[in-house]
């Protein structure tokens, strides 16, 4: 039987961080027990001033759920700094309560892990291994762990089953392995971030899993705002990644084509934060080679850039950009939701596509009309427009000159007097209909 370690700082940090995120899955009657009942930590000075602002996942509209409160006041901060106690005898009575639960059926799981070794997903996969089945005031969340060998390093199999026998001895079940042959379209990265979602879905479809949790720190979230800041992609990249997302059909290779929701619980914690749970739990973490070698740009990033930034410009970067990435995304979905509103208003059938009414385009500010654009071809065609390719269009609105036919990729632009009309193009670049 694995000892359980104290409840120092950083275990306090990451585990409330998982069970904030856990409760988003649990319906409303339960989250009510869990706010009346904290098992593992009542009384203990972890929950002394703390906030935890409850939601419930709706995979219809996600934007809902993607505001969670990591926000802690001083009194919650000194208290925690104290901590250092073993776990109170209501986690003890949870335990036993865990151990009194029906048995699910083999092979089935709430959430998933995804578990690579590293310091971040192992101090994750342990705080959702003590959280998940207290979930609820004890109605409980059966966790487990999917593995995904690239086969990209020498000994990344000896790598993967390591991860997987450490998930094993934390509790999770299942334990699943999966790997992948990665492609070479879009350069390495991009190609494995894509055979990765893809053995995800799969795993949660496989395994009925509601969410898969993933481990990207608050690190992680200022090194994906500067890159995106570097690259002028926009309030997409500057928004960085959510708390909580659902997979774009390109990711989503689960049979039947379902979606997956994945949770990011780690958003608001340091990565030392991570390196000192595993420490604290007595648990290794495997090193990455890939994360210190400076030929990957986000390498160069968090090993160059940041620390330049840091030293001249004062501490506190990465959280600052955290927050922008926070604010950003929060104006991004307020604007997305009113362009939904508009394009659903503007939009009418036309023959092989649709039209969007001209004075109605340019009645918006351009933001709103940039998106509505970008929405109409999105929906309409599966076809992602680029900022340039959707100025192109919008001048037929706001500079209009007589401009001929824009070609898009598989989609034909044209003014005809107060609408812009798109329409899907065959390959012998033909407008159907």
């Amino acid at each position: 039987m694995t000892t359980r370690p104290r409840l120092t700082p950083a275990i306090a940090d990451v585990r409330r961080a998982v069970r904030e995120s856990l409760a988003g899955l649990l319906p409303d009657a339960a989250v009510a027990a869990a706010d009346s009942v904290s098992p593992d930590v009542v009384g203990s000075p972890e929950v002394v001033g703390s906030s935890v602002r409850r939601f419930v996942i709706n995979a219809e509209d996600v934007g809902a759920a993607l505001m969670t409160n990591r926000r802690i006041d001083e009194a919650g901060a000194d208290a925690r700094a104290d901590a250092g106690a073993d776990l109170s005898a209501d986690a003890l009575a949870a335990d036993a309560l865990a151990a009194d639960a029906p048995a699910a059926d083999a092979g089935a799981a709430d959430v998933l892990v995804a578990l690579s070794g590293g310091a971040d997903s192992l101090a994750l996969a342990a705080a959702t291994a003590f959280e998940a089945p207290r979930a609820g005031g004890g109605t409980g969340l059966r966790a487990g762990a999917v593995i995904v060998d690239h086969g990209l390093q020498t000994g990344s199999a000896e790598v993967a089953e390591r991860a997987a026998a450490q998930a094993r001895e934390l509790g999770l079940d299942p334990v699943l392995v999966r790997r992948v042959v990665v492609g070479t379209g879009g350069g390495p990265e991009a190609a494995a971030r894509e055979a990765r979602y893809a053995a995800l879905a799969e795993a949660a479809s496989e395994t009925g899993a509601r969410a898969v949790l993933l481990g990207h720190t608050l690190d992680d979230q200022a090194e994906t705002v500067l890159l995106g800041l570097a690259r002028g992609s926009g309030t997409a990249s500057l928004s960085g990644m959510a708390p909580v997302s659902v997979a774009s059909s390109s990711e989503a290779t689960a049979e039947g084509g379902a979606s997956v929701t994945y949770l990011r619980p780690l958003l608001g914690i340091r990565r030392a934060q991570t390196l000192q749970f595993c420490k604290d739990s007595g648990l290794e973490p495997w090193q990455d080679p890939q994360n210190v070698d400076p030929k990957f740009a986000r390498v160069r990033v968090r090993e160059r850039v940041l620390p330049v930034l840091e030293a001249e410009l004062g501490p506190g970067i990465a959280e600052a950009l955290a927050r922008t990435a926070e604010q950003a995304r929060e104006d991004a979905e307020a604007l997305d939701h009113f362009a939904e509103e508009q394009a659903e208003e503007l939009a009418d059938h036309a023959e092989a596509g649709l039209s969007l009414s001209v004075k109605g385009l340019a009645s918006n500010p351009a933001a709103l009309r940039q998106r509505i654009i970008r929405l109409a071809v999105a929906a309409e065609f599966g076809v992602s427009l680029s900022r340039a390719q959707t100025l192109e269009v919008a001048r037929l609105v706001t500079d209009w000159r007589g401009q001929g036919v824009l070609h898009l990729p598989g989609v034909r632009v044209v003014r005809q007097g107060a609408l812009i009309v798109f329409s899907a193009v065959e390959d012998g670049g033909r407008a159907r209909g």
